[in-house]
């Protein structure tokens, strides 16, 4: 009797106090405790207030960057600007992707065009390890089947296989359908030079889509009609280096810059507004993807560019009121060390230390830990330019997007610029399709929450 009552006491326990919870309001509950991760290799921007716009003499009285208070959101910001090595990430990326693509059609066309009995064109150790996957060749979930019987075809990319390992040595090529492939995919023997055929860069294009959220907000209607697909090959343009400077010697830069890899830390160039926002895409898919594989892990937001606002807050450092990202007074520390890579003196580019760009990660980084703020290579903003933007701006989060205006804001000076241009409130633009050797960019990615705690 007296087991039978500790149990009907624990049931009732239980019900009371476990799954009915008394019937209260309680929310939903979480599987997990939500933290924000701080993305590899960028630093916390707290977010806060700041007075925008130039605090002190305007020497070439633009009286484009009047100064007002405005407040940003926490936000995450690349401690450097993207280097060369983590451009090329993304560019071997897509580089993979198109031969793994042009090896699976290849191998489509051998199967069908197969009719020897022994099975040689088929052999596992030939083409046919590139075929597309299917239901047939891999172990599939219900949802996973239905999704290949009903939304891939042959008007459609069908996914790839990354199982198996590319073979670039062209004395290891398998079989002749491979041969032929890769012949397609680099210059014809009449553009090489002394013989050596190097990999097409022109078959470089890279495809995505984003949702225009804020246009769909303000006009409604139909999702699809907001949904913009981009293709662009995004190979930076390498002859900047050539075609930004008449009657000088630059080749050596425009050989090397981004094919060597002793430049692998140096930031990338050549690369145009809209490259780098495709870099931020896949940079965001290549993050989701691994998040995808972890149980309960929710997806990061996108990677982006920086609004100017954010650009400015950011390479403030916290100082309010300054100059430069160390401070006011001048670009030498007091032992008269320059503070920055750029055009010290008429002619004398290399007093500095430089004369191109130098390692992402150098000179003293600014209190929220973030090289080159000033110098090395101008910035991408997200930002249109007009001379009114200020004046347009909210103060909540300033930014002035208009797709259709194609002037692109620019802050932060570069290798090649004046002291004028590495000030934190200093503003230039670029047209969004051009690119040139002082231009790169850094990534930022919203933080989810308050940093206040």
């Amino acid at each position: 009797m007296k087991k039978a009552a500790v149990l009907a006491l624990l049931i009732a326990v239980f019900y009371s106090c476990g799954s009915n919870d008394r019937g209260e309001l309680v929310g939903v509950k979480t599987k997990k405790k939500w933290f924000s991760e701080k993305p590899y290799g960028m630093a916390l921007i707290p977010g806060g207030s700041f007075t925008m716009g130039k605090q002190d003499q305007d020497v070439l009285g633009t009286l484009n960057t009047p100064t007002k208070t405005v407040t940003v959101r926490p936000y995450y910001m690349d401690e450097t600007e993207i280097t060369n090595n983590e451009y090329k990430e993304f560019v071997f990326w897509v580089r993979d992707s198109v031969t793994r693509t042009k090896l699976a059609y290849q191998a489509e066309f051998a199967a069908l065009g197969n009719t020897d009995p022994t099975g040689n064109n088929n052999s596992r150790n030939g083409i046919q390890q590139y075929a597309f996957k299917n239901a047939d060749t891999i172990d599939l979930s219900p949802y996973q089947k239905y999704m290949y019987e009903n939304y891939y075809s042959f008007d459609t990319i069908q996914p790839l296989n990354w199982e198996a390992d590319l073979i670039w040595n062209t004395e290891e090529y398998p079989d002749a359908d491979y041969v032929e492939v890769m012949d397609s995919l680099y210059i014809s023997k009449e553009d090489a030079v002394d013989g050596v055929r190097t990999f097409n860069t022109k078959f470089l294009k890279y495809r995505y889509s984003w949702f225009d959220r804020d246009a769909a907000a303000r006009q409604g209607g139909d999702r699809k009609d907001f949904v913009q697909t981009e293709v662009l090959n995004i190979y930076p343009d390498t002859t900047v280096w050539v075609k930004d400077f008449n009657y000088s010697y630059n080749d050596p830069m425009h050989q090397d810059y981004f094919y060597h890899q002793s430049y692998g830390d140096y930031p990338v160039v050549g690369v145009s507004w809209g490259q780098a926002n495709a870099f931020c895409n896949w940079r965001t898919k290549k993050k989701n993807k691994y998040q995808k594989s972890r149980k309960n892990v929710t997806l990061v937001p996108d990677f982006r560019l920086p609004t100017e606002a954010e650009w400015e807050y950011a390479a403030r450092g916290g100082l309010e009121f300054a100059t430069y990202p160390w401070g006011s007074g001048s670009t030498t520390s007091d032992r008269g060390c320059f503070l920055a890579n750029f055009k010290p003196v008429r002619g004398n580019y290399a007093v500095d230390g430089a004369l191109y760009t130098m390692e992402a990660k150098s000179y003293n980084a600014n209190d929220y830990g973030l090289y080159n703020m000033a110098g090395n290579v101008a910035e991408w903003t997200n930002t249109a330019y007009n001379l009114s933007s200020y004046y347009m701006a909210s103060t909540m989060n300033p930014n002035v997007e208009d797709r259709k205006n194609k002037r692109k804001i620019i802050r932060g000076g570069s290798w090649k610029d004046v002291a004028y241009y590495l000030e934190v409130a200093s503003r230039d633009y670029e047209y969004a399709d051009t690119a040139r050797s002082y231009i790169g960019f850094r990534t930022v990615q919203n933080y989810i929450g308050t940093t206040n705690k």
